[in-house]
This record gives C-alpha cells, sequence and structure tokens, in this order.
C-alpha cells in the first residue's frame, strides 16, 4: 500500500509540473512556491483535523474551490503575493480555531 502511495503521489507531482511548465512557457525550479500552503488550506477548509482523523474528498474539493476562488479574487483584487500568503494563513488559522473549539 505504501509503494502505490508512493507512486501515484510521484505520478501526480509529474503532472502537476508539466502543466505548471506548460503555463509558464519555462521550467523554473521556484515556480510551485506557496501552493503546498494552497493544499494544507484546502484539506482544513474541507473539514481534515491537522491534529489527525480522518477526513473526506468530497470536503478536500470543496476546500480547494473556496481556495482558488479566494486567490482569483485576491488576483483579480490586485492584491500582492506577500498579502495573499497573509489571508490564506489567517484562512487556515481560523479554519483551525474552529476545528479545535468544536471538540
Amino acid at each position: 500500500m505504501k509503494i502505490a502511495v508512493y507512486t501515484i503521489s510521484g505520478i501526480l507531482a509529474s503532472v502537476a509540473g508539466i502543466i505548471i511548465t506548460s503555463r509558464l512557457f519555462s521550467a523554473q525550479p521556484t515556480a510551485g512556491d506557496g501552493y503546498e500552503l494552497d493544499a494544507i488550506a484546502a484539506v482544513v477548509l474541507g473539514g481534515t483535523s491537522l491534529t489527525g482523523g480522518k477526513g473526506k474528498i468530497t470536503g478536500t474539493i470543496i476546500g480547494a474551490l473556496i481556495i482558488g476562488v479566494l486567490s482569483n479574487a485576491l488576483n483579480i483584487l490586485d492584491v500582492s503575493s506577500y498579502y495573499q500568503m497573509m489571508v490564506k494563513g489567517a484562512v487556515i488559522l481560523v479554519a483551525v480555531l474552529l476545528d479545535r473549539k468544536s471538540k
């Protein structure tokens, strides 16, 4: 099972690399900086606890859609990337605090 998970993870990481390279028309080693924050935010917004537990893929997809809409709105409003990271961090913080309060 562990080998299958690592294999699927590697394949999906390579697909993500191909997609980001095709969007930028160049291969930059720092092109994916900040995407790990988006992934964590999507999972936390989807209802998965950071302290362990189970989550559902539907919640993660909804969380990814929320983060995508938030990122798009901040880009449209011409907010600098520094402040975008701060907003996403605040969203994660609020989601974690709400998760802790519900327990």
